[in-house]
């Protein structure tokens, strides 16, 4: 009757039920609704289990909840047998939901031979994996008789001597009676210290937690063997319920079902439907009126309410209650959002200072001024005609904002900003690692997955090895290579697609520039570039958000077929392939213009065409640099409002409406059924699953990219993250808090993969502001005008200096303006921006010396700042220790404690035994005080007396 009494919540013989007369009943065809009326004559057990987060009797916590869905009988009864002594019938037996007040019945299916097969054979993998968890020591209790029809409940409990025997395999370090004073600055530090404390205090949350501690716990792993050392004055809080639910998770992980072909975990049964959901419960309600204080009510209050935007995070509660690494993630995107306030106080000042000298800026002034009468070669063939260079005025004004010299000390400023933002996390990752008793934690390996495990099996079968042991099998690079060669096609195909987007967005704004310069209106060919630009910009966002979320599929399906061993090594890889095709979805249409618009054009008269009709596109009189602008900013804003914050709102929502449906539709209309209230686990369940915190980190990171790599051609890019990331605190903490249900606590001391991801972008950004600043900007050829060619030093003709001059007799034929006369004369010469020799030189049209000088010069900026940049960079890195020294004075100090603690430990035994000795020498003296015939007879005398201590 052991594993009744595991399953048990209350005894049979309080409420002076018998459960053999129970079962004489249902023996005889006593109806289910009748059985209904014994349960209503006792006491409604919901109040008692706090309505789910404890099991019937009140006093054992539901750690882990297991879901899974079954079918009634037709004939709405089941018959129950009696339970058997032997373990092999207990794991194939089904345990019913307890009756209050009487023990828990353990059921046989359904004899009727309606039932299908498929569920049979989930209920016996139920029955046999519920039947181990309970050899392993875990409590379990089904509850059937819930509100939402056709799911069934095992609540989990895991008793204190499981708990210990967990811990000390998982070696978690819990805290000891020991404690010590935390080192605290002294002299002008601590005042200083004091008054940022006060000034900081109002945006500081009201949790306990978050308060500046003065003496910790020293902490140990926990061990069976030295539970004096810890404090087990209350074992009920000792292991909080975080703790708890990671234990629990482990044992369902590693506990198998064999009847299957092979092994089954519980990812494998929840993979094959065996079980529908498993979680963790929340620690109670976080709304309404009677609502008891937990820590999901504090932390919705405090920490995922938008009222509190500009508060610090209550990092170390969101630890507590979601576990080390999501509280890594909202540390991280707490320390990134913080970082981003400088940043953007600069952009803000670099774009003041364009606003305020671009009145200045003689290169702009010259473009309007219309006393200069530089007529300019058409945009396309025949349908284009000769336009005014003044006519782009405000394209030349708007492009100063963004294109100016403070633009490369911000681009410099950047660099460093993004190597001392990767140092201030690694300092604070310490402290954390430091204040959540992570030092020494290093992560095991995992347990294989259930995919790899099945494919190991298949390989061993093929190979007839059925007396082999799976376990010694394993999938070499040869089992893999035909999904090598599936993943390596698929992303080639998958970039490949997206260049071919991107090439067709090049001809739509190609065909459509051709199209409007048609217009008859003046005001529909002066608005060409701008429609154009904007359309074309809000088409790549388009695209970008729909194969951002195909992209995300494609890489998970890609990763699945490459089997990885564990769950780490599946994250790995699935985080490089998503990223991949998001960086080259989200990045290419920037690139493009970037870096390819306007180089490959050609010149009048011999143009370069696409197909042989469409002419490849030219930048503006004032650069692509603003042009450059626009689209970064269009991609980023729209990117961060549409698919971060209103898929973030609008999916989760729309996902638990429709789920309410479903639940709705096929719940009872009874009207008691109704009004009776939810259990924590029902609740629960209605709520959207834990996905991970992979896209949570990418849209970071994306974010991360667009303020470094092209921070040169918008400066206002920081601003609008740090505006973006203020709301999406608050947003993802709304969601973890209240849309999902609660992920198991998962210990980790760093941000994995993610940050070596950071490092590669904050070096490839130095490498392409490099590039924006000297060859999408004019920054380089203005310096090579004013020292080169500038007769007075100023920057008086440097546009003239910029343009070259084309002979329109040469165009070619079918090439030249169907009205060569709209700009009211005869046109002789037309300019464009090139560097070319004129059409009275010898080598007209060629490259001339001022190209190639400009060129150098390019070159030669990229290679001195890179470098420049780079040896910055890692200065910052080297001049900053990766852990501060007050950390490392504390690590310290823990080791010596601890060292101090086992040597008083080891004295105290030694004083014992010394103690023991002594108790023993004087028993033998004694002995030989007592005994005159000690000299006769000393053998026999001395061995008589020492005999007593020992048998003793």
């Amino acid at each position: 009757m052991r594993v009744n009494k595991k399953y048990s919540c209350l005894p049979a013989e309080e409420k002076g039920i018998h459960i053999i007369n129970i079962r004489a009943i249902e023996d005889i065809g006593y109806d289910q609704h009748e059985s209904t009326l014994l349960n209503s004559l006792s006491k409604n057990p919901d109040a008692d289990c706090k309505y789910g987060l404890y099991f019937r009797d009140g006093k054992r916590k539901v750690d882990y909840i297991l879901v899974y869905h079954y079918k009634k009988s037709s004939a709405g009864r089941t018959l129950a047998r009696r339970p058997q002594q032997n373990d092999a019938s207990v794991r194939s037996s089904r345990q019913d939901q307890p009756l209050p007040g009487k023990g828990v019945q353990l059921e046989m299916g359904d004899p009727e031979p309606h039932m299908d097969y498929h569920e049979d054979d989930k209920r016996f993998r139920r029955e046999e994996y519920e039947g181990n968890l309970v050899e392993a020591g875990l409590e379990l209790e089904r509850d059937e008789d819930t509100k939402i029809h056709g799911i069934g409940f095992v609540k989990i409990h895991a008793p204190w001597n499981v708990l210990c025997r967990e811990a000390e395999f998982l070696k978690l370090k819990m805290p000891t009676k020991k404690m010590y004073q935390i080192n605290q600055t002294h002299g002008l530090l601590k005042k200083i210290n004091s008054v940022i404390q006060k000034i900081t205090e109002p945006i500081q949350p009201k949790v306990a937690e978050h308060k500046p501690q003065t003496v910790k716990r020293l902490s140990y792993p926990f061990s069976r063997e030295k539970q004096h050392l810890f404090d087990l004055s209350d074992k009920d809080s000792f292991f909080d319920s975080k703790t708890r639910s990671t234990i629990v998770y482990e044992i369902l992980k590693r506990t198998t079902c064999t009847k299957a072909k092979y092994s089954m975990g519980i990812t494998s049964l929840l993979a094959n439907g065996v079980y529908s959901a498993a979680y963790p419960l929340h620690d109670g309600d976080y709304e309404g009126e009677n609502v008891e204080p937990n820590d999901r009510k504090l932390l919705c209050e405090e920490w995922a309410s938008y009222g509190v935007f500009y508060k610090y995070q209550p990092i170390d509660l969101v630890r507590k209650y979601f576990g080390e690494k999501i509280g890594l993630y909202f540390a991280w995107l707490g320390v990134y959002t913080q970082m981003l306030i400088p940043a953007s106080i600069v952009g803000i000042i670099v774009f003041l200072y364009g606003c305020a000298t671009v009145d200045e800026n003689i290169p702009s002034m010259e473009m309007c001024d219309q006393r200069n009468n530089i007529t300019m070669c058409p945009l396309c063939d025949k349908t284009c005609s000769y336009w005014k260079m003044s006519s782009a005025c405000a394209t030349a004004r708007a492009s100063h904002l963004f294109d100016n010299p403070a633009t490369v000390f911000f681009s410099v400023f950047m660099a460093l900003w993004a190597a001392t933002f990767m140092e201030h996390w690694k300092r604070k990752q310490m402290r954390l690692n430091y204040r959540w008793d992570l030092t020494g934690f290093e992560e095991e390996e995992d347990h294989p997955r259930a995919e790899y495990e099945a494919k190991v099996l298949e390989k061993s079968l093929r190979k007839e090895h059925k007396h082999k042991e799976t376990d010694k099998e394993k999938l070499t690079w040869k089992d893999r290579f035909p999904a090598y060669l599936t993943n390596f096609v698929g992303i080639i195909f998958m970039v490949g697609l997206t260049f071919a987007i991107v090439f067709g967005v090049i001809i739509y704004r190609i065909s459509t520039a051709a199209a409007l310069a048609i217009s008859s209106t003046p005001s529909g060919r002066s608005s060409v570039r701008v429609t154009v630009t904007a359309t074309a910009v809000i088409i790549n966002l388009v695209v970008i958000i729909i194969l951002d979320e195909v992209y995300g599929c494609i890489a998970r399906w890609l990763t699945q077929i490459e089997v990885p061993k564990t769950d780490k090594n599946f994250e790995e890889r699935l985080i490089f392939k998503a990223f991949l095709l998001k960086f080259v979805n989200a990045y290419t249409p920037i690139f493009y213009v970037a870096f390819f618009k306007g180089r490959f054009v050609g010149r009048p008269g011999d143009y370069v065409y696409i197909f042989h009709s469409f002419r490849m596109e030219e930048c503006a009189p004032g650069g692509c640099l603003m042009e450059l602008c626009i689209q970064l900013s269009i991609i980023m804003l729209g990117k961060q409002l549409i698919q971060n914050n209103l898929f973030e709102i609008g999916i989760p929502k729309m996902k638990k409406f429709i789920r309410y449906l479903k639940l709705k539709r096929r719940r009872s209309l009874d009207h008691e059924e109704h009004m009776k209230k939810k259990q924590r686990y029902e609740v629960d369940y209605n709520l959207e699953p834990f996905a991970g915190l992979t896209p949570e980190y990418m849209e970071m990171i994306i974010q991360f990219g667009f303020v470094t790599l092209f921070v040169a051609s918008f400066p206002l890019a920081p601003l609008f993250a740090l505006l973006n990331n203020i709301i999406e605190i608050r947003l993802d903490a709304k969601k973890f808090v209240t849309e999902l249900r609660r992920p198991v606590a998962v210990r980790a001391k760093d941000i994995g993969i993610w940050y070596n991801i950071l490092r590669g972008i904050g070096k490839l950004a130095v490498i392409i502001n490099a590039f924006v600043i000297s060859f999408t900007s004019d920054f380089i050829p203005r310096l090579v005008y004013l020292y080169m060619y500038s007769e007075n030093g100023t920057m008086h003709g440097f546009v003239n200096h910029t343009l070259s001059s084309f002979n329109v007799s040469d165009f070619q034929a079918g090439t030249a303006p169907n009205d060569p006369l709209d700009l009211g004369y005869e046109v002789q010469i037309c300019r464009y921006k090139d560097y070319r020799e004129p059409p009275w030189s010898e080598n007209k049209y060629d490259i001339s010396k001022d190209f190639w000088a400009v060129l150098a010069a390019r070159l030669a900026f990229v290679i001195v700042f890179q470098n420049l940049v780079m040896f910055m960079s890692e200065f910052v890195d080297w001049i900053i220790p990766d852990i501060p020294k007050d950390i490392s004075q504390q690590i310290h100090k823990e080791k010596v404690l601890m060292v101090e603690v086992f040597m008083r430990e080891e004295q105290g035994k030694l004083q014992m035994l010394e103690t023991w000795k002594d108790k023993d020498k004087r028993k033998g003296e004694n002995c030989n005080n007592h005994s005159p015939r000690l000299s006769r007879s000393r053998s026999g005398s001395l061995s008589s007396c020492h005999s007593y201590p020992l048998d003793v």
